[in-house]
């Protein structure tokens, strides 16, 4: 029986990182990863090729929409090739997780394919092509999460599909009806869009994106019907059935009416659950709670003080980036070190175009605490770098303190905030005011700019440009 230091059950951006960084500190590392391939949902079948796919049909809607307006004309017409699309798409992931198999190598991590599950809180069985056990000083679980689905709605996979199955169509829908207006329902919606489907999400909440600040939810929302999506919140749906290659979907509206919606596609994205399956985590002494999730210290320990969780499988935002902050956490934790997370200043994206991102917090929140706040909005529009590239939707809103002036909040939307809201990030894990943003030279023409123009809002009303 091979024994090592720390055992890592699960390969998503979690566990590969959390395995490479207790390598680094000279421990003896063996991973887990019941797939062929490594890298989890996010690599596989989540922020990966989604983020390809959106970008695909993005430079296809430019082609289309935007190309004669730049002066480029294309004599004949534009058309979509799925299946070559879709390669592209595979093969950046390939690609990914190829990359993820040689930092293993590089970096002397033993890797082992199959389910691993306790014998007891040292010993963990591994039923994959063969069958084997091991011996692990301290376990970390990163078994990630699944596609939460609705008890009245049977994924069939092929016409009632969740994101697995909607980043792998062999032909674009007709009407795509999504049943959640979240991240990952409006991200994938969005593609299709682009391509040409009809588009109607039917959310339950009063708006979309729901746990973000709402203006960025009603800016997004504008956008996308600008766009022609059809979206019906406050919607409670009732009814999922497949007829032949229809899908009909019933939900009661907020004055109690059923209303139907016929497509011949229906995507589930209702959230995600954490999956902790065959894990046999009782045999260890690990405790779940009743959502399913493993039950964690403030060190992220679980209640066998030698195994750790990390990633979607504790409480907390389903975020490839928060996972690898945990991983490196309990990596620096089992070594001694004295390692922090500050879970505010975990920042959230959302990947349609516009971009929508945030970090620290909303004013819903901000209101909801009694925290005194001021707040500095610049649209993206009175920006040339907005100009010059036709993107034009959107705003920066910068929250900062009353009392002090530290950023307590930035709130985005338009070209770019993906990678925008790291300025924001910095600033605030540095305890920047918003007068310290509003005096730092910004390069002209950018997007951030806009940053800078919110900070000067903020500080006695004095953005420049509006």
């Amino acid at each position: 029986m091979k024994s090592f230091d720390v055992a890592v059950i699960g390969s998503g951006p979690g566990g590969y990182v959390s395995a490479i960084r207790c390598a680094q500190l000279g421990m003896k590392v063996a991973i887990i990863e019941k797939y062929s391939t490594m890298g989890g949902t996010c690599l596989n079948v989540g922020c990966i090729p989604s983020k390809a796919l959106l970008d695909s049909s993005h430079h296809f809607e430019d082609a289309v929409k935007h190309f004669d307006t730049h002066g480029i004309e294309i004599p004949s017409e534009v058309k979509v090739n799925l299946e070559k699309m879709m390669a592209r798409k595979q093969s950046v992931v390939d690609q990914t997780t190829v990359g993820i198999e040689f930092l293993m190598k590089k970096n002397k991590i033993d890797v082992f394919h199959g389910i691993g599950a306790f014998k007891d809180a040292t010993h963990i069985s591994i039923s994959g092509t063969k069958n084997e056990e091991i011996e692990a000083k301290y376990t970390i679980i990163a078994t990630g999460s699944k596609p939460s689905t609705l008890p009245f709605a049977k994924i069939d996979k092929e016409r009632i599909i969740t994101s697995t199955e909607a980043l792998k169509l062999k032909e674009i829908p007709k009407h795509l009806i999504i049943i959640g207006g979240g991240v990952i329902g409006l991200e994938l919606g969005q593609v299709y869009k682009r391509l040409g489907s009809e588009v109607t999400v039917v959310e339950y909440m009063d708006r979309i994106i729901s746990t973000m600040d709402k203006g960025l939810s009603k800016e997004l929302a504008k956008v996308l019907k600008k766009q022609k999506f059809k979206i019906n919140t406050s919607h409670k749906v009732s009814s999922v059935k497949r007829v032949d290659d229809r899908v009909i979907v019933q939900a009661e509206n907020k004055k109690g009416e059923t209303v139907t919606f016929e497509g011949d596609y229906c995507l589930v994205s209702v959230g995600r659950s954490a999956y902790t399956a065959g894990l046999n985590s009782d045999a260890a002494g690990v405790q779940l709670n009743e959502r399913g999730q493993v039950v964690v210290n403030e060190h992220l320990q679980t209640t066998a003080t030698n195994i750790y969780a990390i990633g979607d499988v504790v409480k907390g935002a389903m975020l490839a980036h928060k996972a690898e902050e945990e991983g490196v956490f309990v990596a620096e934790h089992i070594a001694g070190q004295k390692p922090h997370i500050n879970y505010n200043l975990i920042p959230g994206v959302v990947y349609t175009w516009p971009e929508v991102a945030s970090v620290g917090k909303t004013e819903e929140q901000l209101i909801n605490e009694g925290i005194a706040y001021k707040s500095g909005q610049f649209p993206m529009r009175a920006l040339g770098r907005s100009r010059a590239s036709m993107d034009l939707d959107g705003f920066v809103k910068v929250l900062a303190d009353e009392a002090t002036d530290e950023i307590l909040g930035v709130h985005m939307i338009g070209a770019r905030c993906a990678d925008l809201i790291a300025e924001a990030v910095v600033a605030m894990e540095f305890r920047a005011s918003a007068e310290d943003i509003s005096r730092i030279s910004h390069a002209h023409p950018t997007f951030t700019e806009a940053i800078k123009e919110a900070a000067l809002a903020a500080t006695d009303d004095r953005a420049l440009h509006v």
